[in-house]
């Protein structure tokens, strides 16, 4: 009876055992089953990529396992929809909110886009080089999620002479010229108030000033003194003493504004020379002569004489008359023409290129502004002929001259005349 137990009983044991073993195989073949039949999948989010393994059937599932909470804006791919296979990439971006300012005019957009010149292309933002960021294109965009842009106009500039169209993104003048790297020196000013706002529209105008010192030196006329000489022969007359011009130095300030000047100050006057009379004898002398033949053939020799140390005593009815051939080149133009005499009243008969007039009564003459017609210049005039520019006169300028003649008869018969002159050279 007791080996009938103990056998009873080992069968048992072994069932158990058997039912024990074939439990754990079972388990064990799930577990190995399950882990095997899962899905290898690698999830990408927010640039950080991990290995999942899923029994997911779809994108969704698989972002539901892994506790992501989907927004609206946030960016998945492939689409959570999608059914999950072995060695899938799938991508989870999550968007954010981002302030873009253009000109002080702000908007919010969601996007999953890092760098700024992507923002701005999903925003349809578009910028020129010119445009003022406040982060670069290629950048990351920073923490505080927001973009400033400034948007560049062209204003035009005036700058001495130069005119030009300047892009900008300056709110002010002041702003303005130093974005441009506009230097003023000690005297330019600008034409705007430096506080004035910049506009499309805008003109900033520059005025270059300067400062400019000129020292001019001008003749002073001598005097001419008359001595009377009672060794020296009635009606005669004889320069004593060469009279000398003097010299008168000014000194001026000019200021110019873009090169033109505007005023011109006289700081300073000296006398560099003082001019020397000059002096000349009168005589006095009469002589009294005999009515015999020789008398009478000196008589008639100290009245040519006399007429031709002072032509004033020729006849009334004398004119002018010279050759007037024209020559075929020169600067032709026309100017208002007077007459002078060597003879006239505080005349000295000496031009101002030094020539004794009174001593060369055949020279034809005239008397110009220097600065239309150069002393020295060969010049033909209407109804004179050609004559030579050797002198001036404080009345001869602009295009005025004075044609030299012999006799006060000769310049009032000549009068004043629209004439027609060439330069010859």
């Amino acid at each position: 009876m007791k080996q009938l137990f103990l056998r009873s009983w080992c069968n048992k044991q072994t069932v158990i055992i058997c039912i024990i073993s074939l439990v754990l195989f079972v388990s064990v073949f799930s577990v190995v089953y399950y882990l095997s039949t899962k899905k290898s999948i690698m999830l990408e989010m927010n640039r950080e990529t991990i290995e999942v393994s899923t029994h997911a059937k779809t994108v969704e599932q698989l972002l539901q396992e892994q506790n992501i909470d989907v927004a609206a804006h946030d960016k998945i791919s492939p689409s959570p929809s999608t059914p999950i296979v072995n060695d899938m990439a799938i991508s989870w971006k999550q968007a954010k909110k981002v302030t873009i300012s253009v000109d002080g005019n702000q908007s919010k957009v969601w996007t999953t886009e890092t760098k700024v010149k992507d923002i701005l292309k999903e925003a349809n933002i578009e910028v020129s080089e010119h445009d003022s960021l406040s982060q670069e294109l290629d950048t990351e965009l920073g923490a505080e999620n927001e973009i400033s842009i400034q948007k560049a106009f062209q204003v035009t500039l005036v700058d001495d002479v130069n005119k030009r169209k300047v892009w900008s993104t300056s709110t002010t003048v002041a702003n303005f010229l130093k974005e441009n790297g506009i230097q003023l020196n000690e005297f330019d000013r600008i034409k705007n108030n430096l506080e004035d706002a910049i506009t499309p529209q805008s003109k900033i105008v520059v005025v270059r000033v300067e400062k400019v010192i000129d020292v001019v030196e001008n003749s002073l006329n001598f005097e001419i003194i008359k001595e009377q000489d009672a060794s020296l022969e009635e009606g005669k007359e004889t320069v004593v003493t060469e009279g000398q011009k003097g010299l008168i130095i000014k000194t001026y300030e000019s200021i110019k504004e873009n090169g033109k000047v505007v005023a011109k100050n006289l700081k300073s006057e000296s006398k560099g020379k003082e001019p020397k009379n000059q002096v000349v004898a009168i005589g006095t002398k009469k002589i009294v002569r005999s009515k015999n033949s020789t008398d009478t053939t000196a008589k008639k020799e100290s009245t040519v004489s006399d007429s031709t140390v002072n032509p004033n005593s020729m006849d009334s009815k004398s004119t002018i008359s010279y050759d007037s051939t024209e020559p075929a080149i020169g600067s032709e133009f026309y100017v208002i023409a007077t007459a002078y005499t060597p003879y006239c009243k505080g005349c000295s008969g000496t031009s101002a290129t030094g020539i004794n007039l009174r001593l060369n009564p055949d020279m034809k003459a005239i008397a110009v502004d220097p600065s239309v017609i150069k002393l020295g210049s060969k010049v033909w005039v209407e109804g004179y002929g050609t004559a030579i520019a050797v002198d001036t006169g404080g009345a001869i300028k602009g295009n005025k001259i004075d044609i030299l003649v012999q006799s006060e008869t000769q310049a009032i018969n000549w009068g004043v005349k629209r004439v027609r002159i060439k330069v010859i050279n």
